[in-house]
């Protein structure tokens, strides 16, 4: 029977694509994405059917999998469709083979035993990139089907979206089948991906009459049946159906089989055959089959796709021979199909029975469901997703199974889905003295995308009566955190400095304290920065004495490194405190005590003149961000710091590089995150070096940089950066106020440190732009004091090139800029030093003296750091 009339275009469309794939070809017209879109009943699944034999019949690798209106809360369970047959065919150690290093990352996703600990989102899908992506390069070419994708999961959906851009570059075939109108109002990458991709979706419409009656006469003439069928039958079955394939085979079937004639009088039989095959009608049927094919029937549309006899058997509860005695009846219906493993003929028979289920029959089958999951020995995310369609009932066994499911979802890298998990449990409610660690586990479980709902949960938590000591330390550290990433810096300080008081241990206390100063370090409205500026170095100073190399030791060790470099005490106490911090094992991705130290440490052997080290550790923290499939925020920060680490010694080149790879990394988390704020800005600092102006200003505008600015401390600090874009632009009225405003709120925080941050210089020569040399020449002189103060060879002879800019004596400029040129050629910072070279031989033009072989040295410097304008410049003195 030929189910794909008038198909022609579309199937020609997706045999093109299989045997593209299968000889290898590809180019402008090959076409890697195929979406397939049509109403229920189109024929979807009987065009991928079509593609599923076209490349098996090519020799091609297919995994197929659909979403399941029951299975659309089950995080990836799309994605585990696809794979499952693979790695239930392959050993342990062909499973590791398949998933390579990505194992512990992806691997609770894909159901299996995973023991790594929770990677983010971004790193599971970049994981399945990986693992799809060698698969098809070392077993392919490969098809990859989804049919249903409107019922596909949050997260799998948003994996195919993803990987969607990448497949014209593979040896794969995405071929994607959806109802449009019922794709859910989060799906918008998924919606929009045909389009965003370059492809044109294939819709599927109704059949026209005249199919119609081609489908018709076929099935009645198939078998041996009536020859002769009249041309009024088959316009009424159009009439009736719509057209709808589907429908119009049901429809025909069930004529056929009840002995209907295919003749015009029959029109009233078959208005009323066609109502017992959809809605109300369709469950009349139903029930008229017997209590035993209700109940089967239910238990099924319960359990959802692809269901084990067995497992129906339990749930329906009956005995064997009862439950295969319905399955026949249902079958012999067309409602159901399969054996060993039951469906329904079609989603549509789903739906019209799951619905059609009492409410009250179909909770206590959903609750039943999930116990005889875990009894078969499947897992509680499998089980879970039947217990948030039962109501509460405070069920302590089902909250124990509800924690365990979340637990495995945020080892899966879906923690949306286990802060789902975890709301049920907190509603069933749990027993009294549970109830402040699932309230916990749930704030846990918000925290990297919903901060301010942690904030929220967490507070309910510490209201619990009861609370073990241990619990309530832990709740109010993430409860700090989650203000912290709300903007609620000030908060989180006060919500630690508490903590530390109330504690009675003094390694909690040491703990609450480190917590307290980190989160006072990073708020950039700071009250009191002097004074918690002198409690952190009594303090580490205190620890450094007593030999105290304990983790919070180390962790307060490393904020005094950073307090001292931001406030431009001597380099050598900021390096002195940062090799005592690093003393043990000071890890980027500890799940306890989080990567702001470290990174901060790192830092300041950047700041310190020391970039080799700094450099090392960026490596080595990236690289344990990977590992623990952190590829998110977390590996945006490291990138675009490590971008700026590169900016500050002169690799401006990599420094583009580096920023623009963290910029993408934030894109993916979400736009207007933190990690932004300093992707953009190092970014920004980095095209304003290499004089792409037209590129920064438009990376502002874009990305709309400027105030308000990041309650928390950034760097580069944002409003400096932005002071500094409106210098080069000649805005100086504008670049004064931000940059006046930029050293106010840094002074006001003790942050005098202009190795650290150059507001100074750039708010001198906004000054100088606007003709008052007389703030111009204090500012950089002060500048040179905070840096003969702080003592890096690069701060010095920066600030030492900026107030040689204002002298106005020739002779004493050129001298000067040749101590600035002395210093700056002993520290590891080439643009600088390029910049000083370049102003150097300026200034000896200017007094006619021989300074072509000082702009060839300008150009020589410009070049190997990539600071292009610079460079240009520079070759432009020497007349080419």
């Amino acid at each position: 029977m030929r189910l794909l009339l008038e198909r022609d275009i579309e199937l020609a469309a997706v045999r093109a694509a299989v045997a593209e794939l299968a000889e290898g070809r590809a180019g402008a017209g090959s076409e890697r994405l195929l979406v397939v879109t049509g109403a229920a009943g189109l024929g979807k699944t009987t065009m991928l059917a079509a593609v599923r034999r076209d490349a098996e019949a090519a020799g091609l690798l297919v995994l197929h999998s659909r979403g399941g209106e029951q299975e659309q809360g089950s995080a990836f369970s799309v994605v585990r469709g696809l794979l499952r047959t693979l790695l239930e065919e392959s050993g342990e150690e062909g499973r590791r083979e398949l998933l390579g290093g990505w194992y512990e990352i992806v691997g609770a996703a894909l159901g299996l035993d995973a023991t790594g600990g929770a990677p983010d989102p971004q790193g599971v899908r970049d994981g399945l990139d990986w693992v799809v992506t060698n698969l098809a390069v070392s077993r392919g070419p490969l098809v990859l089907l989804v049919d249903d994708a409107h019922w596909a999961d949050a997260e799998s959906l948003t994996w195919l979206a993803a990987f969607a851009s990448r497949v014209a570059e593979l040896p794969v075939l995405l071929v994607v089948a959806y109802r449009p109108d019922e794709l859910p109002d989060w799906a918008d990458a998924f919606r929009g991906m045909a389009g965003d991709n370059g492809v044109q979706p294939l819709g599927l419409s109704a059949l026209t009459p005249e199919a119609v009656d081609a489908l018709v006469r076929e099935m009645y003439t198939q078998d041996g049946g009536h020859s002769t069928v009249e041309d009024g039958f088959s316009r009424e079955i159009w009439a009736v159906t719509g057209g709808n394939p589907f429908e119009t085979v049901q429809l025909v079937a069930e004529a056929r089989d009840r002995g209907i004639a295919p003749a015009e009088a029959s029109w009233g039989q078959l208005r009323e055959l066609a109502s017992e095959n959809t809605g109300h009608g369709l469950i009349a049927r139903l029930r008229r089959l017997g209590h035993g094919a209700v109940d089967l029937a239910h238990a099924v549309a319960v359990l959802g796709i692809a269901t084990p006899m067995d497992l129906a058997t339990v749930v329906a509860s009956q005995r064997p021979s009862e439950a295969e005695a319905a399955a026949e009846k249902l079958r012999a219906a067309r409602i159901l199909t399969g054996r060993r493993i039951l469906e329904f003929v079609h989603p549509l028979i789903a739906t019209s029975v799951y619905h059609s289920i009492p409410e009250e029959t179909r909770a206590r089958l959903h609750d039943r469901a999930a116990w005889s999951v875990l009894e078969a020995g499947r897992s509680p995310v499998v089980a879970v997703r039947h217990w948030l369609e039962v109501p509460p009932q405070g069920d302590a066994g089902r909250v124990e199974q509800l924690r365990a499911a979340a637990r495995l979802f945020m080892q899966s890298g879906a923690p949306e889905t286990a802060q789902r998990c975890l709301a049920r449990a907190a509603a069933e409610p749990p027993p009294v003295a549970e109830r402040a660690a699932v309230l916990f586990e749930l704030g846990c479980s918000t925290l990297l995308y919903d901060p301010a709902a942690t904030a929220g949960q967490l507070r309910t938590a510490l209201q619990q009566p009861v609370i073990p000591v241990r619990l309530r330390e832990e709740i109010s550290v993430r409860l700090a955190q989650s203000l912290a990433h709300s903007n609620s810096l000030a908060e989180a300080a006060t919500t630690m400095a508490d903590e530390a008081q109330r504690a009675e241990d003094e390694a909690v206390r040491l703990k609450m304290q480190v917590w307290n100063f980190m989160w006072c370090a990073f708020d950039a409205w700071e009250q009191g920065s002097e004074e918690r500026s002198k409690r952190l170095a009594m303090l580490a100073e205190s620890l450094d004495h007593a030999g105290d190399r304990s983790m919070a030791a180390r962790y307060i060790l490393g904020l005094r490194a950073w307090d001292a470099t931001v406030r431009g005490e001597p380099v050598n106490v900021a390096l002195h405190y940062s090799d005592l911090a690093l003393s043990g094992e000071l890890r980027w991705a500890h799940p306890e005590w989080g990567f702001e130290v470290p990174v901060l440490v790192a830092m300041t052997y950047m700041y310190g003149d020391r970039p080799e080290r700094a450099l090392e550790l960026f490596a080595q923290g990236i690289a344990e961000y990977e590992e623990a499939g952190w590829r998110g925020a977390h590996l945006a920060f490291g990138h675009t710091i490590l971008g700026y680490v590169h900016y500050r010694t002169g690799d401006l080149a990599a420094a583009e590089a580096s920023a623009r790879l963290g910029l993408e990394l934030a894109n993916r988390v979400g736009e207007g995150t933190p990690a932004h704020w300093y992707a953009v800005g190092t970014l920004i600092a980095v095209l304003t070096a290499r004089g792409e102006l037209d590129q920064a200003e438009e990376l502002a505008g874009r990305y709309e940089f400027g105030a308000p600015y990041s309650n928390a401390v950034v760097f580069p600090d944002a409003q400096t950066v932005r002071g500094g874009l409106l210098l080069t632009q000649g805005r100086f009225v504008d670049a004064e106020a931000e940059l006046s405003e930029a050293g106010a709120r840094l002074d006001g925080r003790g942050m005098r440190n202009p190795g650290w941050c150059g507001w100074e210089r750039a708010l001198s020569a906004a000054c100088a732009g606007l003709g008052d040399l007389a703030r111009a020449r204090e500012l950089a002189a002060d500048q040179l004091d905070r840096a003969e103060r702080f003592g890096t060879l690069t701060a010095i002879g920066v600030a030492m090139r900026a107030a040689a800019e204002l002298t106005v004596d020739p002779e004493e400029r050129v001298a000067q800029l040749e101590e600035a040129v002395t210093i700056l050629e002993r520290a590891p910072a080439p643009y600088e030093r390029a910049r000083a070279v370049f102003d150097l031989a300026a200034a000896l033009d200017a007094v006619d003296r021989d300074a072509a072989p000082v702009f060839r040295r300008a150009a020589q410097l410009a070049e190997t750091c990539s600071a292009d304008a610079l460079a240009l410049a520079a070759r432009a003195r020497l007349g080419g």
